[in-house]
């Protein structure tokens, strides 16, 4: 049964995505070794008909948790009716290689939070090498801002250097038109939401609320957001193009990689005390061209998701189905664990040296970078948390 495959896509993990055979419509399934699983036939639900996950994750935990351990059922090589099961499967297994995959939620919201300590202090200590790295509210609050959900796109999908104003040159008074000097990545884990919450309603418990998790690169034009976030924070300089993993991965998958997080000090605000254990054990690798150039550790992110979760709501602000949250750059302690290129080569003071002799400071035009991550499962195992991808294209000529 594919249930027995090693390769971190066994029955203990069982991502959601959506996919496509040529000349058919998007439907979901979930992804088992190097297949995928049509779930519509399979479970005789139409919700996994759609080219979304939307209507499914509407339905909450209870829902989320019966589909995955049917599926489980299905797939387990043990039980007694494996080999019904088996024939009644297989014709419904399609090869992972014959796929298009798609964008596995219609995003509503899209909020890309700032959580690691490291990253943060790395940043202030470039920009702000005579105050303290850290501005008054970090230790206090998840700082986040609010992303522009209509450029979120799936894994593979090419990227187009952004056009826009960057600072003056040296010596100069006006700012300076044309293609990002300094394209980034954010290596960074996103937060799928199923269930809403209503106008004024604060979320409550984290699992409630959330699906699941997703790989994010939230691609940063660092010029042009130099140039622009004063006074209000990021805008054109991230809002061109933020990059999903076509793979959803449930926070059920996720049980053996939980942790109760770092320490915070001081303590938190009441409404951001952690209750449950949160934290997330995931080993994330930064490829650039099929190299890797770095392993940022998600388990030393300062702010834990449940945090972030209470802090975007704490207003009243509603939460919708398909709603994205991110959890800014995931960067550790060491060199070797930083998620952006501007940490990296310390804004391009220090450049990256690749194994066949290149040089890069920020990217360019034809690199591909690629985002992968794994974390512990039963027994021992690993489960594999996909891949988010993307090629850099050049800037689009005209004004």
């Amino acid at each position: 049964m594919p249930g027995a495959d090693s390769s971190g896509y066994t029955t203990a993990n069982l991502p959601y995505g959506v996919f496509s055979l040529p000349g058919e419509r998007a439907r979901v399934g979930v992804r088992v070794g190097d297949q995928v699983l049509d779930l519509a036939p399979v479970l005789h639900d139409e919700v996994f008909a759609s080219g979304s996950l939307n209507a499914f994750i509407a339905r909450g935990r209870t829902a989320w948790h019966d589909t995955r351990r049917r599926v489980q059922r299905l797939l387990d090589a043990e039980a007694p009716e494996a080999a019904a099961n088996r024939a009644a499967l297989e014709p419904h297994l399609v090869p992972l290689e014959r796929v298009r995959m798609h964008l596995p939620i219609e995003v509503g919201d899209y909020v890309d939070f700032y959580c690691s300590l490291e990253h943060a202090t790395n940043l202030g200590r470039m920009f702000r090498p005579d105050e303290n790295p850290l501005k008054p509210n970090w230790r206090h609050l998840p700082v986040g801002y609010h992303g522009r959900s209509g450029t979120v796109v799936v894994s593979g999908t090419p990227v187009v250097r952004p056009r826009g104003q960057r600072p003056p040159a040296a010596g100069g008074e006006r700012p300076v038109f044309g293609p990002s000097v300094k394209l980034d990545i954010e290596a960074e884990l996103g937060f799928v939401v199923g269930t809403p919450t209503g106008l004024g309603e604060p979320a409550g418990d984290f699992a409630e609320h959330v699906f699941g998790v997703a790989l994010v690169n939230d691609w940063s034009a660092r010029d042009i957001q130099a140039w622009e976030y004063v006074p209000l924070g990021p805008f054109l300089g991230k809002s061109f193009a933020t990059s999903m993993s076509a793979w959803v991965t449930p926070l059920e998958a996720l049980a053996h990689a939980r942790l109760p997080g770092r320490a915070q000090e001081p303590e938190p605000l009441d409404y951001l005390r952690r209750r449950e254990r949160w934290g997330l054990d995931i080993a994330m690798e930064v490829l650039l061209d099929g190299e890797v150039v770095s392993r940022p550790p998600y388990r030393e992110m300062y702010w834990t998701p449940d945090q972030m979760l209470a802090h975007m709501t704490v207003n009243g602000a509603r939460l919708r189905t398909g709603d994205l949250f991110a959890s800014g750059t995931v960067s550790g302690p060491d060199a070797g664990q930083r998620g952006s290129f501007i940490e990296m080569t310390w804004n391009g003071a220090e450049p990256l040296k690749l194994a066949d002799g290149r040089t890069r400071t920020f990217l360019e035009d034809g690199d591909t970078v690629t985002v992968t991550a794994t974390a512990p499962g039963p027994d021992g195992t690993r489960i594999a948390l996909g891949e988010v991808s993307g090629t850099v294209q050049p800037a689009r000529t005209g004004q």
